[in-house]
């Protein structure tokens, strides 16, 4: 009788893992020269204290910390400080809303006095919850008027507003027109937004270091953001704040976030659903497309083409839009959303077909066009690299 031994098996599959395993470390090793070379350099022209990088590549994840978090106390930035999203926290108020969409809480047909009885009747009220959530409802201004402190003058305010243009002729984004999308969504989900975040869409989606509310046990990894006089600032608790742009999450929860949406088929419906509700396009709005939270850049990709989606002209000032026909983006897009408050700067991207995307958290608010260019140059050089196993960390 032959006994057949296991052992040449075994070290052939000893030197495979070996083998994957220097592969991936070399793999690790080309990703962090590429972010190395975009992200350094961009740190000290605009004296960023500190900065969260993180890259998904065929569904695995590597990190990238830069300085510190805290200049006072020298606490370094890791995968697991919080930052301030600023309007990247539009996406989740987006995906909030698709989420209660796909539970059947509500249609974004509706309008919002279905919800808010103040506002049933008023000229806001011509406008659908999906105009509201794609800036398009009524030439909202950027900002809550400095006048506007509670929730009861803001309703005034908004019955009182008049718009100037048409409901869906005109893209102006808006902070109070997310900010209402985001408060009727919460409501109909049965509570108010920081609950409905931190209670039913965070624990669903997996993110366990992400608030609206930083309690106590996690302010400890809380950055704090620098002002442009370098004076640590955090954000302050305005109206819509937490609807617009009040989310503080980590690196390592927002390439998780980023994953999700890169491939939804893996995530329960109706979370699947909701996620893949907020990658459909509604307007054409110059060289961008308006979906809900994210934007769209349908190829062929460019650094130009993001710069000019992404300019001051496209924050500050209403632009004509073209109605599309609904539909999922086709393969090639591109989906951002830049976010910052006064001390914090951030930037997230992805490519769903290339299996590709980037986060960028800093503490400090520097330029738009500086986050777009280095992310920019990491992802084309991410899409080119030859495909090997990289390996999370």
């Amino acid at each position: 009788m032959i006994v057949r031994r296991p052992f040449p098996r075994l070290a052939m599959a000893l030197a495979c893992a070996l083998a994957c395993s220097f592969a991936a470390a070399a793999d690790a090793t080309a990703i962090r020269t590429i972010v190395d070379q975009a992200v350094r350099p961009l740190m000290a022209q605009h004296e960023v204290p500190g900065m969260a990088v993180a890259v998904t590549v065929d569904g695995q994840a590597l990190f990238f910390n830069y300085g510190l978090a805290s200049k006072e106390a020298a606490t370094p930035v890791t995968e697991h400080t919080l930052f301030e999203l600023g309007s990247i926290s539009k996406t989740f108020t987006a995906t909030l809303a698709t989420y209660a969409q796909a539970q059947g809480k509500l249609s974004l047909d509706d309008h919002p006095g279905r919800y808010i009885a103040q506002l049933k009747g008023s000229a806001l009220d011509r406008a659908t919850l999906l105009e509201l959530g794609t800036y398009t409802a009524a030439n909202l201004p950027l900002q809550v008027p400095n006048a506007v402190q509670d929730d009861a003058q803001v309703l005034t305010w908004l019955r009182a507003w008049q718009p100037d243009a048409a409901p869906g002729t005109q893209r102006r984004y808006s902070n109070p027109s997310i900010g209402l999308f985001g408060r009727v969504a919460a409501m109909a989900l049965g509570h108010d937004f920081g609950e409905a975040l931190e209670r039913q869409l965070f624990p669903a989606l997996g993110l366990a270091h992400s608030h609206v509310h930083v309690p106590a046990g996690a302010m400890e990894s809380y950055a704090w953001g620098h002002d442009q006089a370098g004076k640590p600032v955090r954000v302050r608790p305005d109206v819509f704040a937490p609807e617009s742009y009040g989310v503080k999450s980590s690196a390592a929860d927002m390439i998780r976030f980023i994953q999700a949406n890169i491939d939804p088929r893996r995530l329960a419906a109706p979370l699947r659903q909701a996620v893949e509700g907020t990658q459909v396009g509604y307007y054409q709005v110059g060289p961008m497309v308006q979906g809900l939270g994210w934007e769209q850049y349908r190829g062929p990709l460019g650094l130009e083409r993001l710069l000019e989606g992404n300019s001051a002209a496209m924050i500050q000032q209403a632009n004509p839009v073209a109605k599309l026909a609904p539909m999922p983006a086709p393969p090639g897009t591109l989906f951002n959303k830049t976010g910052a408050t006064r001390g914090f700067g951030t930037y997230a991207a992805f490519i769903p077909d290339r299996k590709i995307g980037i986060v960028m958290l800093a503490n400090k608010n520097y330029p738009i066009p500086a986050r777009i260019t280095a992310a920019h140059a990491i992802l084309e050089q991410l899409a080119s690299e030859p495909r090997k196993q990289t390996s999370a960390r």
